[in-house]
């Protein structure tokens, strides 16, 4: 067979990916194996391929092609989010470009552009994904705004308000002046920055005498109505009772007590604003004080700001600031370090606002995720981030679900008149007619009827992905349903653990009673060497698509798994590719170098017998390893395990063993063993390098014309031979012994040398150790002989005798120096054993460890004393 002698996998990778499509290995249906389902983090629909997205989807390609290759029916669904803010900003902005504004066009004129938008853009990311050898199901792609989608969607609005779980209040929420919509808590990223705490000065009405108040924001003055103090504090007794003149606005605000106020912050004195701030909307609560709206919904003031009415609010804190400061009323200004909320899709500063939206009591429907993630119902990997769910779940606020968009599901709601309670909820115009009808007891027409300009949030979509991917909400009894939830395993990063993990959790028991995964795997941030997260702001991010086009879509997922234990974050260098990469090209070339020798049907040699009984048990014993890290979900160890395997037990060591010299033939028995144990080690590499063991598979031997890899059967343990094992370790000591004398003595690497023990042993491994050694004699003596330079494998002693003087005082040197570091090691390990506590509570296996430890180390430093008096005689 003609190997080529390099790996290509530029031609390997798209010849193969087509192969597994056009023969559709990827779908799935109902049938009498067990499922095992994965449903996709959906991304924006026009978002575009980041290095996150490659190691969620890296983790979940990994999970999906290990179970079918145990024989379940795996099931990795596809999507996209409509991403409700982003794309209606990104749509604005086109429209912009193009000369035309949002509010010069009607709700339809500007959907026709956002739906153009979304076939021209949308799904690129999948397409992008396909190339990293994503082995989803393409077949079952869904959005959250396809039919199926939308429908489940308002049909849970609907019945979520006929239970009498969303209504709608007027309550303080995070506005984004940009996308002039609110935001949600999650979407809100605190930065810190450097401002300035300004000192007003509040005369008391109708005298000379003022307090001073601080304040971060005096652009928010005209929203003012009251000041407050704590009751304790002792400097303002005298303003009870009193009212105090706001600067620059000349309206009078009462002098309110809370015990809210830090006594310890500014001046003690807090200017109230309710309109524009939570805490304060809370002190107004309590204090039942006016609200004053000065914003536009574009964070430009409106009737309420005075002369500045029409300005930006950051431009009215300049000119406000010029004003007091002319006026002399401010008494001073200060440097501030402060955390400001913007917005996650935007980026512009959020304002509180007091707005009228739609909200989901979620205190009404929580408790049973809380509890299933608490009882490990639903196991978040790692465990760590229990008490973070806990925390958020026990303190959930209740959700709101309104935003001020055209993108996006348009909320059903019908209004009918002017009253609080004037409107219905319905799945269609015809039927919001008819229940407005009955409700209002006239009759009214539908041009009588207004549907609710908002959308819903688009977390109010995908809360429902797990069941709505299978059209559980409109046909909550189909076969697809009933089979593959609930689903297996979710992997995604844990920013989102509130406002998607949770609520998934909360509609699957809503709607399923059934939690809606089993597992939830969460990766870390992917951040560049010097520890940042990975952005296109700081140009820090490689193109995923480039990563692949230079060192081949199985080495960058090798790259990105080598380090990426779950919840932790992934220290990202590309050197990682280049590792991956150079892995490929080591079992590319270990292939070539099998598939080059020439077989024979004859005996086999010793060495290669005991290299084959020797790999057997070290194949299966790292297999378990491999099996446990994969249950225990740590990726990264799964993926380090097979690579140590391979590289250096398969490729280092076994081929090193079982290879014939040159131009000579191997046995049959031992080239079949070989061929067995490599097609062995390409399952165990599969789900990590898909295309590399997708070429291999098919060149190692004749397959069928839709055979592939991706369903061989993942390896079974077999039986590990302990004995085999420490024979081995033992040998490999020996061998790297005489490897070490030949290097720090310059002898050839080739150069034939003796062996001598003095003990009546005879390794059992001594074919391999005469073979990989280049031993031409191994003896046993009964004394030292006198020019050998010797070395320790485990506690035995071995010699090689060399024909030239040895330097006796280097030699002794060098033995003085071994002798003190294991004398070291003695004392360390003795310390730690002389601990009652750490031998009472360690491991039974961790202590028994620690005492070989302290044996080996008392026989090798016998060895060296005895070694040192010869040398000095």
């Amino acid at each position: 067979m003609d190997i080529p002698a390099k790996y290509d996998p530029s031609s390997t990778e798209d010849k193969w990916y087509k192969y597994w499509m056009d023969n559709g290995f990827f779908r799935s249906t109902p049938d009498e194996r067990e499922p095992y389902t994965i449903v996709i983090p959906p991304p924006n629909v026009t978002g575009v391929l980041h290095m996150g997205h490659m190691l969620n989807n890296t983790i979940q390609d990994v999970l999906v092609r290990r179970a079918r290759m145990r024989g379940l029916n795996a099931c990795w669904v596809p999507g996209t989010d409509h991403a409700s803010i982003a794309t209606e900003a990104k749509v604005v902005q086109k429209l912009r470009a193009e000369g035309v504004k949002k509010s010069d066009l009607s709700r339809d004129e500007f959907l026709e552009h956002a739906w153009e938008w979304t076939h021209k853009h949308g799904g690129i990311i999948l397409q992008q994904l396909k190339k990293l050898g994503a082995s989803c199901d393409w077949d079952r792609e869904a959005f959250t705004m396809d039919e199926a989608r939308s429908e489940s969607v308002l049909q849970v609005f609907v019945d979520l308000f006929q239970k009498g779980h969303i209504y709608r209040g007027n309550r303080m929420v995070n506005w984004d002046p940009e996308a002039k919509t609110t935001v949600s808590d999650e979407e809100v990223i605190h930065k810190d920055v450097n401002a300035k705490l300004y000192y007003l000065k509040y005369f008391i009405e109708g005298t000379e005498e003022y307090v001073v108040v601080a304040t971060t924001r005096p652009e928010t003055i005209m929203g003012d109505t009251a000041v407050c103090v704590n009751p304790k504090d002792e400097r303002y007794t005298h303003l009870k009772g009193k009212k105090l003149v706001i600067p620059v606005v000349n309206r009078t605000v009462p002098v309110i007590e809370d015990d809210y106020v830090d006594l310890e912050f500014g001046t003690g004195c807090l200017k109230v604003t309710p309109a524009h701030d939570v805490n304060d909307y809370e002190i107004g609560q309590r204090h039942n004080l006016e609200s004053i709206d000065i914003f536009n919904e574009d964070g430009t003031l409106n009737e309420h700001g005075l002369h500045f009415k029409g300005m930006d609010r950051f431009a009215v804190r300049k000119a406000i600031f010029a004003e007091l400061e002319e006026s002399g009323l401010l008494e001073k200004v200060e440097d501030y370090s402060t955390s400001v909320g913007t917005s996650e899709r935007t980026g512009a500063v959020i304002e509180p606002r007091l707005s009228l939206q739609w909200f989901l009591r979620m205190s009404e429907i929580s408790e049973p995720a809380l509890r299933a993630v608490m009882d490990d119902e639903v196991r978040l990997i790692p465990e760590k981030f229990k008490n973070t769910y806990r925390h958020w779940m026990e303190n959930v606020r209740d959700w709101n679900i309104s935003r001020q968009l055209w993108w996006g599901h348009r909320i059903p709601v019908y209004y009918y008149g002017s009253g609080a309670d004037d409107f219905v909820v319905s799945l269609s115009d015809e039927e919001a007619l008819k229940l407005a009808r009955e409700k209002s007891g006239k009759d009214l027409s539908a041009s009588d009827l207004t549907q609710d300009p908002d959308v819903l949030d688009t977390w109010f979509s995908s809360w429902l992905w797990p069941i709505s991917v299978f059209d559980g909400i409109r046909n909550p009894e189909n076969e697809e349903i009933q089979y593959y939830y609930p689903t297996n395993d979710l992997v995604t990063a844990p920013e989102i653990l509130f406002f998607w993990v949770a609520r998934m959790i909360l509609a699957g028991y809503e709607y399923r009673d059934q939690k809606p995964f089993n597992n939830v795997y969460l990766t870390g941030i992917v951040r560049d060497k010097l520890g940042r997260k990975m952005s296109k702001s700081l140009g820090n991010s490689p193109d995923p698509l480039d990563l692949i086009d230079n060192y081949s879509a199985d080495g960058v997922r090798v790259g990105m798994l080598l380090t990426s234990p779950a919840g932790n974050d992934l220290p990202f260098d590309e050197e990682l590719c280049t590792q991956g990469r150079n892995f490929a090209n080591k079992i590319w070339n270990a292939f070539r170098l099998v598939k080059g020798w020439e077989v024979v049907d004859m005996k086999p040699d010793a060495a290669s017998e005991k290299a084959v009984e020797w790999f057997e048990s070290r194949f299966n014993q790292t297999l378990e390893d491999i099996n446990s890290n994969f249950e225990k979900y740590r990726i990264s160890d799964a993926l380090m395990s097979t690579y140590k395997l391979v590289w250096d037990d398969f490729c280092s060591w076994y081929l090193e063993m079982v290879k014939p010299a040159y131009q000579q033939p191997i046995s049959k028995d031992t080239y079949e063993k070989t061929i067995g144990y490599f097609e062995g080690l390409l399952k165990l590499l599969h789900p990590f390098m898909p295309f590399l063991t997708e070429e291999i598979w098919h060149l190692i031997a004749e397959r069928g014309d839709k055979e592939t890899i991706m369903y061989a059967e993942w390896p079974a343990v077999g039986k590990v031979n302990a004995e085999a094992l420490a024979a081995f370790d033992h040998a490999h000591a020996i061998i790297s012994g005489v490897r070490n004398i030949r290097k720090e003595k310059n002898i050839a690497p080739k150069e034939m040398l003796e062996l001598i023990s003095l003990k009546n042993e005879s390794p059992e491994y001594l074919p391999i150790v005469t073979k990989l050694a280049f031993i031409s004699e191994f003896k046993i003596e009964d004394e030292k002989p006198e020019q050998a330079f010797a070395f320790q494998a485990g506690t035995s002693e071995y010699f090689v005798p060399v024909s030239e003087a040895i330097d006796i005082e280097a030699e002794i040197e060098k033995l003085k120096k071994d002798l003190e570091y294991q004398k070291g090691f003695l004392v360390s390990v003795s310390k730690k054993l002389s601990n009652e506590r750490f031998v009472n509570n360690a491991p039974e296996q961790v202590v028994a460890n620690e005492r070989k430890k302290m044996a080996d180390a008392e026989a090798k430093i016998k060895l060296m004393e005895d070694r040192l008096v010869s040398l000095e005689k």
